[in-house]
């Protein structure tokens, strides 16, 4: 009879054929291709357990074949939480449960408009988008003053999108619908020339719009029933409109230097009142407060604080006003201007002054009237309303308070928004809900009154993995942005997360890789290596989720590290042009350079939601298991085939080859005992008695452990070893085989003796 170590060595001396030619043998290979045709047409546990042979297939692949019976403790380990520490599965001291039920998704991710990771993400773009807005106001200011000097006429500025924009907002005038032709002659015309373009064109509007108004005063006056006098009001509203839109024009006129020709003049388009004038009319057209309009204000107040002679005078001009109290923060609504007016007019040394009397409760009035030198009566020498310290402090006040209501004012959109969002269930309720709708495209740098929401929905129905979609069409990065930030199907309702791994496959891959890293460690060293570790999975639970593309994995080493960790694979010895050459591979294409490695590379691509080209996508979501774990399960299914129909030849080489599987996830001497395969393993490689089990459990872990160096087992040569000595072992153990395994040893063909020396040293070996 052959031994056992020649059995196994031809085994295992080239695995990777040995499975091979197992999943070729007809049975293996129809039950192989009849599970990968139907495991993704389950929807439900109730299918896949009704499903017989799938079913079996898959607990045999997992080493569960004798549990297939107990179908009501296998319904609650699929159905089982893997993210929570008390699931069941989880529970289990058994972890093949736990690997089974992370091969599925029958407990997959909640379908949800977005993900934590989403929202978070959303936000952080809203916060992004607000600064880049605050950002480019600045940008644009400076480019408009700049071009002002460069610029060469009327239809040159007209001409370029980004004066022709900022001119425009300028004037609040809709870029949508203006006519160029008038605004090109009020910039060429000179309101003081009867004859100009816009006396000539508008001018007699104007007059007959006054006229208009005049006459309809008239009557007003004269009206006795409120019916009248209503409808008279809303006529005369009717005309001021008129006047204010064609005002417009002539202020346009006034903004500008241009000949009637439309040219410019030699020394520029403006002049730098004329520039400081319509710089402040953009930034006061901006629905957010920028830098640069906090820029403008101070100018602004500084300019204005070299005439000032009295309080009345900063409290009637309303951006003076908005300035001191946003600058010592009295912006609470019991503020009014008469406030502002009794805290500058106080006498400090007055302790009944109005200041004195209420500064305890309220400190800010105190540090404004300190900030001023306004007199009792109200009044002040031109120059001398503040010091030059008393200026710094304002501005610095200002500056650090010009955007605390606004960002107070996004706090509380973003709250709102993480709230409502969760209620979303379907596009239609996505465009109704305000907080949500008016975030989210703000987010990504769409006017949400400036696109109609049956646009919006087009867009997030859009299939993105369809090139030829509705989003696609816009070529509009804005709107693929906003497209992939949700989860809505074709038909506009909800659905799971696309992510790079689903949340099962990234909690397995966290458990596995802490496993690894606190091996055969004890005390403080396992402690250390599992906060460590937690801090790893922690970075690889929460990057993944965001995780766009196979580049973005593949560049980030320490993603990298804990995925091959997990997997038994050194990262030091797997090079980044590897990875790329996996990650391109086509999983069903026999020929790619993933199906030419070890198993174990197809499992690790196929827990990835990546199509061919590195993007993300779907095209590995086959339902109840992505095809990674399709085909980690038929790996699996494979290796128990081999092992059982060695076994039928001889129980010594399934021993051989179950103790080599298991040896990479024995993290203790528990481990051994609590399996009954390897516990064997091991009472026949020391050759213990059968009455080795009858011993107290901490006895039994104190001698595997005095016989056993566990550490060894990270050791694949040292593992080789133990197999080794096994076979010989068991074949001395089992006489049918011992007199091949001795022969083996010494070459007994030839005469040779085994001498007792040796026979002892082999009983040593560890």
């Amino acid at each position: 009879m052959v031994s056992t170590y020649l059995s196994y060595d031809l085994v295992s001396r080239d695995m990777q054929a040995s499975l091979k030619r197992v999943s070729n043998q007809n049975i293996v290979a129809r039950d192989a291709e009849y599970y990968k045709t139907n495991i993704g047409k389950v929807t439900s546990v109730d299918d896949f357990m009704d499903n017989y042979r799938l079913y079996s297939y898959a607990m045999t692949a997992f080493g569960l074949g004798d549990m297939a019976y107990a179908k009501a403790f296998m319904r609650k380990v699929l159905e089982s939480d893997l993210t929570d520490e008390n699931s069941f599965a989880n529970k289990l001291t058994d972890d093949r449960y736990r690997e089974f039920a992370s091969a599925f998704n029958f407990s997959s991710d909640e379908k949800t408009a977005q993900s934590s990771t989403q929202v978070d993400a959303m936000v952080d773009l809203y916060n992004q988008t607000m600064v880049s807005e605050g950002d480019a106001v600045t940008t644009e200011t400076n480019y408009f003053n700049a071009m002002m000097k460069e610029v060469g006429s009327v239809d040159e500025m007209l001409g370029n999108d980004r004066l022709r924009g900022y001119l425009l907002k300028s004037f609040d005038i809709d870029e949508r619908y203006y006519s160029r032709s008038l605004v090109a002659g009020a910039l060429s015309s000179d309101t003081g020339d009867s004859q100009s373009y816009i006396n000539q064109t508008l001018g007699p509007q104007r007059e007959t719009l006054n006229t208009q108004v005049t006459d309809a005063r008239t009557r007003l006056a004269a009206a006795t029933t409120e019916a009248d006098k209503n409808r008279i009001n809303t006529e005369i509203a009717g005309y001021q409109a008129q006047l204010s839109s064609i005002q417009k024009y002539y202020d346009i006129a006034d903004a500008f230097e241009f000949q009637s020709d439309g040219r410019s003049p030699a020394d520029g388009a403006q002049t730098n009142d004329q520039k400081t004038a319509i710089n402040s009319l953009y930034l006061s057209r901006q629905d957010r407060v920028s830098t640069a309009s906090a820029v403008s204000e101070d100018n602004y107040f500084k300019s204005k604080m070299a005439t000032l002679t009295n309080v009345e005078q900063l409290t009637a001009d309303t951006r003076l006003y908005n300035y001191v109290t946003t600058a010592f923060n009295l912006t609470g609504i019991t503020v009014v201007r008469s406030t502002v007016e009794q805290i500058l007019t106080s006498d400090l040394s007055d302790p009944n002054s109005y200041v004195n009397r209420f500064s305890g409760s309220h400190p800010e009035y105190m540090a404004l009237a300190k900030a001023f030198s306004f007199g009792t009566d109200g009044t002040v020498e031109a120059g001398s309303a503040q010091t030059t310290q008393q200026a710094a402090l304002s501005s610095s006040n200002y500056f650090s308070r010009y955007n605390d209501v606004q960002d107070a004012a996004d706090e509380k959109a973003a709250t709102l928004y993480r709230t409502a969002i969760s209620d979303i269930d379907s596009v239609d309720e996505f465009l109704t809900k305000q907080d949500v709708y008016q975030f989210a495209l703000k987010a990504v740098g769409i006017d949400p009154d400036e696109v109609s929401s049956y646009t919006i929905s087009r867009v997030l129905k859009s299939d993105l993995d369809d090139p030829n979609s509705f989003v696609y069409t816009l070529k509009d990065d804005r709107y693929l942005t906003l497209a992939k930030a949700f989860n809505f199907t074709r038909d506009g309702n909800v659905t799971t997360p696309l992510t790079a791994q689903s949340q099962g496959t990234i909690t397995a891959i966290a458990s596995d890789y802490t496993v690894k890293m606190a091996r055969f460690l004890e005390d403080d060293a396992r402690d250390k290596a599992r906060a460590d570790a937690k801090v790893e999975t922690g970075y690889y639970s929460q990057k993944m989720l965001s995780i766009q593309s196979a580049s973005d994995f593949i560049n980030d080493d320490r993603l990298v590290n804990v995925l091959l960790t997990a997997y038994d694979v050194d990262p030091t010895r797997v090079s980044k042009d590897f990875l790329k050459q996996i990650f391109a591979s086509d999983l069903n294409d026999p020929k790619s350079f993933v199906n030419q490695q070890a198993d174990v590379w197809g499992e690790i691509l196929g827990t990835f939601n990546f199509d061919a080209k590195g993007k993300l996508s779907d095209v590995n979501d086959q339902g109840a298991q992505s095809l990674g774990k399709i085909y980690e399960t038929q790996n699996k299914y494979d290796r128990q085939t081999l092992e059982q129909q060695q076994g039928e030849e001889n129980n010594g080489v399934r021993l051989a080859l179950y103790f080599e599987r298991m040896s990479k996830s024995i993290t203790s001497a528990y481990d051994i005992l609590g399996d009954t395969a390897l516990l064997e393993f091991f009472r026949v490689s020391f050759q213990l008695p059968d009455s080795f089990s009858n011993l107290d459990v901490d006895k039994q872990a104190e001698l595997v452990k005095k016989y056993m160096t566990l550490t060894d087992l990270q050791d694949s040569d040292m593992v080789s070893k133990m197999i080794s000595k096994f076979t010989v072992m068991y074949d001395l153990e089992n006489s049918s085989a011992s007199t091949s395994a001795l022969s083996i040893l010494t070459g007994a063909g030839s005469g040779g003796s085994i001498s007792a020396d040796l026979l002892t040293s082999l009983a040593q070996n560890r």
